[in-house]
């Protein structure tokens, strides 16, 4: 099980807890250790200048677009799970578009947000699936949260996750995703490997912006 130092220096991982050096901008750090690359603790956003971000986004759930770019997700789960599985969207967000294409499908999937739908109740049962769309980049404590996730599957379960990972090929000062303020930490593939071998989980798929986690 990962264990997160929370009296940790601010320039020390925030999965792993080894110290960070800086990374090219100036402004993240990257972990030696797991690859991940970080804000440094004194730089995170506060809960109010997230809630502002995330409500800048246009999230319809009706939008085609959008549900295009959540396809890879629903269309695996569809593949892997029964309609009559268990699921969590966490980190729903303002525009839960995950659940309400499964929901139309006949699924049974709960929405979490710790700032649009705060029900901690939801993470007293166990799931089939979880997912996190664009989440996880965004944890402030990704030790803590994979370590949450993966107490909430059950024995066969799968963690999908969505996010852009970082290369040697992206110009990473001119990188829109290290431009959102809210992208505390950047996953490396070397840093999802990190995290599968360390919390554990039994398996790691990689899928270009997919990522499975198997309980």
């Amino acid at each position: 099980m990962l264990t997160p130092d929370h009296k940790s220096p601010i320039d020390r991982c925030l999965l792993c807890d080894q110290e960070g050096r800086p990374f090219k901008d100036g402004v993240y750090l990257e972990c030696g250790e797991c690859g991940g690359i970080f804000r440094p603790k004194g730089d995170h956003p506060s809960v109010q200048e997230e809630k502002t971000r995330y409500e800048e986004h246009q999230n319809d759930v009706d939008d085609p677009g959008y549900q295009r770019f959540v396809s890879p997700i629903t269309a695996q789960i569809q593949t892997d799970f029964a309609s009559d599985s268990r699921g969590l969207d966490f980190g729903s967000g303002t525009g839960p578009v995950i659940s309400k294409i499964l929901a139309d499908a006949g699924y049974d999937i709960k929405q979490y947000d710790p700032i649009f739908s705060n029900k901690p109740d939801l993470l007293e049962s166990r799931y089939d699936y979880i997912v996190c769309c664009e989440v996880i980049e965004h944890f402030h404590n990704p030790a803590r949260e994979f370590n949450l996730l993966k107490s909430l599957l059950k024995p066969g379960g799968k963690l999908y996750c969505m996010t852009l990972l970082h290369h040697d090929g992206i110009d990473f000062a001119n990188w829109h995703y290290r431009r959102d303020p809210t992208h505390v930490f950047i996953f490396q593939k070397r840093t999802l490997e990190w995290v599968r071998e360390h919390t554990p989980f039994s398996g790691l798929a990689i899928e270009d912006r997919l990522i499975v986690f198997d309980a």
